[in-house]
């Protein structure tokens, strides 16, 4: 009985310690997982023009992208004594919440909007960006306004928010649309330029980079009425207050010297459009003091 006693604590205790690691492992927090590997593992979105997307030659461009870059000197400095590269990974729409938790990347730098319900699965910096949905059409189909999508075809990306809330929009405003979920933003404005769907809706600053790449903007309409509020935020793993307070710190550092100026013309600005009021605001509530 002492024997099959003692067996049992031995199993027992093998099993404890052999999980160690794995516990170890879960609990490891970005910064920690950063200074043992070398490398801050930056997710960018391919397809979200003018905040996250590929540049001709192939590199990651964007506002969003200008700010991780600004992170990544933040995680350099705070990481001093190790020497850490910074490494770019591409993510698509409905990859972007998966590749945070699974510690594929690091944080996912592109146009992703802050809600409760993802934050059940990830946390996110302070706000990065402020936008609403809107609906984007070619001009010659005459559509000026949400009513003139009644017996329209509004084309929304799949796992975005822009669907159910233009579905709610929709049925609150009696407009009997129909709405055609696409994979992705190239497909959306693939379908709007050979006439499958009549518009396309989406965040509205994600439609004006898109007119943006386009061969011939003046092709395209705007609304300049929206139908959401869109908060953006750069998605962190849930739970790790250290490397969060690391990139707030950076972002922070960022409105208070200005340099958001700098970066919103470089990117947005220059083509004419000039911060909203609700952006400007979102610039000042979250310039953070040390």
């Amino acid at each position: 009985m002492i024997h099959r006693t003692c067996m049992a604590v031995l199993s027992t205790a093998i099993l404890l310690f052999a999980g160690t690691d794995i516990f170890a492992h879960d609990a490891e927090g970005t910064l920690e997982k950063i200074a043992r590997t070398g490398e801050f593992v930056i997710g960018y979105r391919t397809d979200a023009s003018p905040l996250s997307y590929e540049n001709a030659d192939g590199d990651p461009s964007g506002y969003s992208v200008d700010l991780c870059r600004r992170i990544a000197a933040g995680v350099k400095a705070h990481l001093s004594e190790v020497d850490i590269e910074t490494k770019f990974v591409s993510v698509s729409s409905d990859e972007r919440i998966s590749a945070v938790i699974s510690g594929k990347i690091d944080i996912e730098c592109g146009s992703t909007t802050i809600t409760l319900s993802r934050q059940e699965q990830v946390d996110f910096t302070i706000p990065t960006f402020v936008t609403g949905a809107s609906v984007l059409s070619l001009t010659e189909s005459g559509i000026q306004g949400m009513s003139d999508l009644s017996g329209k075809k509004v084309g929304a990306v799949k796992d975005t928010t822009t669907i159910d809330l233009l579905r709610e929009n929709l049925q609150q405003n009696l407009i009997d649309a129909n709405v055609v979920i696409v994979g992705s933003r190239e497909e959306a404005m693939n379908r709007l330029n050979r006439g499958d769907i009549d518009a396309y809706a989406s965040d509205q600053i994600v439609l004006i980079g898109q007119v943006i790449g386009a061969t011939n903007p003046k092709r395209y309409s705007l609304l300049d009425e929206t139908f959401s509020y869109e908060p953006y935020g750069l998605v962190v793993r849930r739970n790790d207050a250290d490397f969060r307070l690391v990139a707030n710190k950076a972002i922070t550092q960022i409105y208070r010297s200005g340099q958001h100026s700098q970066i919103f013309n470089k990117w947005i600005g220059r083509i004419g459009i000039r911060p909203p009021p609700i952006l400007v605001a979102m610039y000042q509530l979250n310039t953070i003091p040390e």
